[in-house]
């Protein structure tokens, strides 16, 4: 019986296709499994490079492009345009099988066979084989590592980066992945260390495309029957988002002897790895499994998510989604009943209080902090295991006596707690721990932290009582570089040990080069912890999506700041960008609102964010922080000035304590950083008089 399998990159350019162009490619291969030879009349094509590529009438307009191998039963839908660009696509192209990973490859071979007598011209000049680009790279290594003769021939015509870079265009994907890791300077080992899950050492047919399309997940998705097909074609987008690169499919479905880590810049998939880790784990069958992060914005996307990888209902079943602190929660209510939660405001108050009964010089905001940052985060319980803890990064240097008065003003404020019988978040997370903590019979089997980097050190003990210790118990994804608050753990210090069990995703999948790049740039120079006594890095991240430069603009005021903002946007939707593909971030509230309102003047949909998703048909404005976990065509980011970014408010006084100061405004630059990185293809950066000094060096 023949089976359908739909190339990944189709389901994003369906997506896009015209309502009556996508019923009718709905209607023509829901028969394809049982009409005439293989679904419907599938006609060759003249002059064609691979034979094996056929055409199939959609309308009389329209035609899809389809792969129908020399033997098996797999036929796979690679494009569908209109009828002239269809066969001219067609024709420039072959499939083939990579010899080192086994999956399906599609080439622009007309496009090599063109380039290749330019490049031999250029690089006849360099006879020295160090002058090439891959000059001291062996065939042997090149085969080993999956390179085919036609790409081989390409690359040692070679003589320049760029020349590769050009070349990604028509290159098969993962070959051109092995070239620029040499390119760079890697070593033909460690490319295969990179792409490890992808290269098995195993010789593949290189004639068998039928069972090399049955061993590409990360590019296809093989479809049983019309049921499927449509359920297929209902969420391409989802599906889409959720395949897994060889890399990240290996560290989904990896089997650890304990806690273990996956880290990436933005849109490197680490979320993607987490959901997929969480069905992995529930089809294990060995027992509940909690996705969790620290909003909850944030779990209501992963829960979509999950919904959307859910195969079965024991699947999502086993499967959690709740954010820390409804969790800690929960936990509480069960033993203690509702707690009496402080707000921000009941709290100054009180530690103003405790200021002024206890006559300290210490301000109501630093003892806060180091009560959080230091006597709960170390679970500090006397004077003299105050005086014993570690206070990296507080800055502000204490004595003996400094430490008695402080710990004199805690004690002070957790009476007053006691006596009003108050909570507050990390309170009732602290206490639900230490509940978790005590019981044999753990909620949990395994546990998925989503963004990792913000939780807190008693949000990591509840998480680590939770689950009981064991093989695969804890999975955490995260990036330091976009730590968005103020919580700095060491992961040894709360119980979590990942020593020898840690990946870090390289490539970009969301977001230009030329947006990443700069990007990277508002953190050049940065010393950023990696949580676990080291140093993160940001080396190696690329994308390999080219496209448009960030947009960069000043302006004397607001007004004409948001007049462009407006016109922007207009120019966006003009261009068939959907308004549900757009969002505008702003630092703070007010300023969000402010843009909303603008846009809403001038005739455009928009709505403030309230939810963990991108509003379904306008465009989406929100602060930075509701920023984190979406993902837009266009993004604008409004209000970079010097008076908005870094926020005044959330900085503390370099004169109060400066090693604060120093991480609040890193904590300011990541933001922003986030904020920017939620654009796929097109940025605009705006601000009001003086930029912010975030801004690379010469902007504006």
């Amino acid at each position: 019986m023949p089976r359908l399998a739909i190339d990944r990159d189709f389901l994003r350019e369906y997506a896009r296709l015209e309502k009556h162009v996508q019923d009718r490619v709905e209607e023509v291969f829901a028969k394809f499994d049982h009409a005439t030879h293989a679904g419907l009349h599938l006609e060759k094509i003249l002059h064609a490079r691979d034979q094996r590529f056929r055409t199939i009438r959609i309308d009389k307009f329209w035609r899809g492009v389809v792969i129908a191998p020399d033997s098996g039963d797999i036929y796979t839908l690679l494009k569908v345009m209109p009828h002239d660009d269809a066969y001219t696509w067609a024709r420039r192209r072959t499939a083939s099988v990579n010899t080192a990973t086994g999956r399906i490859e599609i080439r622009d071979s007309e496009a090599i066979d063109t380039t290749m007598p330019h490049l031999e011209r250029m690089a006849s000049g360099r006879t020295a084989a160090d002058e090439r680009l891959f000059g001291e790279v062996s065939d042997a290594d090149m085969h080993r590592l999956g390179v085919d003769p036609q790409t081989l021939a390409l690359a040692r015509a070679l003589t320049d980066p760029v020349q590769l870079e050009a070349a990604q265009a028509f290159l098969p994907p993962a070959q051109w992945e092995v070239l620029y890791g040499l390119a760079s300077g890697m070593t033909p080992e460690a490319v295969w260390e990179e792409l490890g899950a992808a290269i098995t050492g195993e010789e593949y047919d290189p004639e068998d495309l039928d069972a090399a399309v049955r061993r590409s997940p990360d590019r296809v998705v093989l479809v049983d029957g019309p049921r499927e097909l449509m359920a297929v074609f209902a969420r391409p987008f989802d599906l889409w988002r959720v395949y897994l690169h060889p890399l990240q499919r290996e560290a989904a479905e990896a089997r650890h002897s304990g806690p273990a880590r996956v880290t990436g810049g933005p849109g490197t998939g680490k979320t993607v790895v987490a959901l997929h880790r969480a069905r992995a784990l529930a089809e294990r069958g060995e027992g509940p499994v909690l996705v969790t992060t620290f909003t909850s914005t944030l779990a209501e996307s992963l829960a979509a998510g999950v919904k959307v990888l859910a195969e079965t209902p024991e699947v999502l079943d086993a499967v959690t989604v709740e954010h820390v602190d409804r969790l800690a929660h929960r936990v509480f209510r069960e033993v203690h009943g509702p707690p009496r939660l402080l707000s921000g405001h009941q709290e100054r108050e009180m530690w103003t209080a405790v200021v002024e009964r206890t006559d300290t010089d210490f301000s109501p905001a630093f003892l806060s902090e180091e009560w959080r940052q230091v006597i709960l985060a170390q679970q500090v319980e006397s004077a003299d295991d105050y005086l014993r803890a570690k206070r990296t990064g507080r800055g502000r240097r204490l004595g003996a006596a400094q430490k008695a008065r402080v710990w004199q003003a805690v004690c002070e404020f957790r009476r007053e707690m006691r006596e009003q019988g108050a909570w507050t978040h990390e309170t009732v997370c602290e206490e639900a721990a230490r509940i978790l903590a005590g019981r044999d019979d753990k909620p949990y089997r395994h546990v998925i932290v989503d963004e990792a980097q913000d939780l807190s050190a008693e949000k990591w003990r509840l998480l680590r009582a939770a689950v009981p210790a064991g093989p695969d118990d804890l999975f955490i994804a995260g990036d330091t570089h976009q730590r968005i608050y103020q919580h700095r753990i060491s992961f040894r210090d709360v119980g979590v040990h990942i020593a020898g069990r840690s990946r870090r995703l390289r490539v970009n999948y969301r977001t230009t080069a030329e947006i990443l790049g700069w990007s990277l740039e508002l953190l050049h120079g940065e010393r950023i912890d990696d949580m676990d006594g080291g140093l993160e890095s940001v080396a190696g991240c690329r994308s390999e999506v080219r496209g448009f430069p960030p947009q960069l603009t000043g302006f004397a005021n607001r007004r004409a700041e948001l007049r462009h903002l407006a016109d922007s946007v207009r120019e966006w939707l003009d261009s068939d960008v959907e308004a549900a593909e757009i969002g505008v971030a702003a630092r703070s509230n007010r300023l969000a609102q402010e843009a909303a309102d603008a846009l809403a003047g001038a005739g455009l949909p928009a709505r403030m964010l309230s939810g963990g998703q991108a509003e379904e048909d306008a465009v989406s404005v929100g602060t930075m922080h509701r920023m984190k976990g979406l993902e837009f065509r266009c993004l604008a980011v409004v209000g970079a000035d010097a008076d908005q970014v870094p926020a005044a408010k959330a900085v503390t006084p370099e004169s109060e304590d400066a090693t604060t100061h120093a991480h609040d405004t890193q904590r300011e630059r990541c933001l922003l950083f986030v904020a920017c990185t939620r654009a796929r293809e097109l940025l605009n950066v705006t601000w009001q008089g003086e930029p912010s000094p975030f801004l690379p060096s010469g902007e504006g």
